[in-house]
């Protein structure tokens, strides 16, 4: 049964999700008037992630693997993909190259040499089948297995002059507004809002994000009374000009997630933020049932059918893969798929500072992401790596230009890099 809480939330939804929240491909337009009454059906759900998500422009001759390397050059690690007829294109992990390079060079590259990755969705799940690798499913695997589709991507891009935008997709947006995130906890109340101060100056940004609770605390709270304080503070001090977001990193049960939600509701944060435990999917709904305001989670989930069980049980509001802890971009487009059936945002969590890059992309594309896509310190330093050069205007950022990923000059950049083999 629809409840009056259920009710907001959707209004609330479909009044900050802006023009062309529609569904975006032909697998997601098969509802009947009964099922769009009810939300889709698990059927339906499946058969929007199962279509083909690549689009192949223009490439008509074998693409194939001569070599996939990790590569390191200062703090930055590449993923160097090359085809056998010299066509390039590179990646950035996300921070976890040292923890995770045993499995991408044992148990993917082996897989995609030799290859022709024209057919790339069904090497990806030739790739989960390989040395059983399914067993290994889960954040470690994936996010290795999204910097090689990204390198892949790129260099498919490349060959082809179109962006990955475009090879995925049609483009929608080209301008994509942010919020700036705090991830810090080690602040007073007054302390994180100079800090929010300080991140609003620096980006232009409309919109911030800060931390709730003590990040799987079991509802424990950073520093006493904290929480609370901060919540209050942050409208006071920003008024109605800044929006307001709210991630409690898995701090609550549902009893006491509720109430910092009510918090929010009073403040008119714009959502909250998987306020229980990730992998606890029915303490998340409980909460999301008892709110308005929206619930945004899944920035850890690995599996597509646990994606699904939140879409149809509307278990959150916005759904936020991960684009390397989810295992790339075409996973995750299936995921926004299955979103925009039940009319239902896909904002993608962040996890590296380059991965900002590819959510640009990935927001290029998707017709609702929600108001605003996340962003985190650093991202400056990639901006000379574009043409144009990357700017932010209006607390907004412009999706990068030119093929593949819009970096313009992959032998400059990896001059001086050396290999990984070996833990560094």
């Amino acid at each position: 049964m629809t409840t009056k809480s259920a009710i907001q939330r959707r209004n609330f939804l479909k009044l900050t999700a802006g023009a062309g929240a529609v569904s975006f491909s032909p697998g997601c337009t098969r509802q009947t008037e009964a099922s769009s009454a009810m939300g889709p059906s698990d059927e339906q759900l499946k058969q929007a992630a199962a279509e083909p998500v690549l689009k192949f422009r223009g490439i008509t001759t074998p693409v194939v693997i001569d070599s996939i390397r990790l590569l390191r050059k200062g703090d930055n690690y590449f993923i160097h993909v090359r085809s056998k007829d010299g066509a390039e294109g590179i990646s950035l992990d996300n921070g976890r190259a040292t923890d995770f390079y045993p499995i991408l060079n044992e148990l993917i590259v082996p897989y995609f040499v030799g290859k022709d990755i024209r057919d790339l969705e069904t090497h990806l799940w030739e790739l989960y089948r390989y040395k059983s690798n399914y067993k290994l499913q889960g954040l470690a695997f994936w996010t290795a297995q999204a910097w090689v589709e990204f390198a892949i991507l790129d260099m498919l891009g490349r060959i082809s002059g179109k962006s990955i935008g475009q090879l995925l997709g049609d483009i929608v947006r080209r301008d994509v507004p942010f919020y700036v995130a705090s991830g810090r906890r080690d602040t007073t109340p007054l302390q994180e809002v100079e800090y929010l101060q300080k991140l609003i100056q620096e980006t232009g940004a409309k919109a911030v994000k800060f931390r709730l609770g003590g990040r799987m605390s079991k509802n424990v709270d950073a520093l006493p009374g904290r929480t609370k304080d901060l919540i209050a503070l942050t409208r006071k001090t920003f008024g109605e000009a800044i929006d307001l977001h709210g991630d409690a990193n898995s701090s609550y049960d549902p009893p006491q997630a509720i109430e910092i939600g009510r918090m929010l509701e009073e403040h008119k944060f714009l959502h909250y933020e998987e306020p229980c435990q990730f992998d606890d999917l029915e303490a998340t709904k409980k909460v999301t049932d008892a709110l308005t305001i929206p619930v945004a989670g899944g920035e850890q989930e690995f599996s597509e059918h646990r994606f699904r069980w939140m879409i149809y049980h509307r278990g959150v509001d916005i759904v936020q893969p991960d684009l390397y802890y989810y295992g790339g971009m075409i996973r995750s487009l299936r995921v926004a798929r299955m979103a925009a059936l039940a009319k239902m945002p896909t904002t993608v969590h962040l996890s590296g500072g380059f991965g900002f890059i590819y959510s640009l992309h990935f927001a290029s594309i998707v017709p609702d992401v929600g108001p605003y896509q996340e962003y985190k310190e650093g991202i400056e330093k990639y901006a000379d790596w574009f043409q144009p050069k990357l700017q932010i205007k209006n607390g907004a950022l412009t999706v990068p230009q030119g093929p593949g990923v819009g970096i313009t000059d992959i032998k400059g950049l990896l001059k001086g890099a050396s290999e990984v083999i070996a833990r560094t």
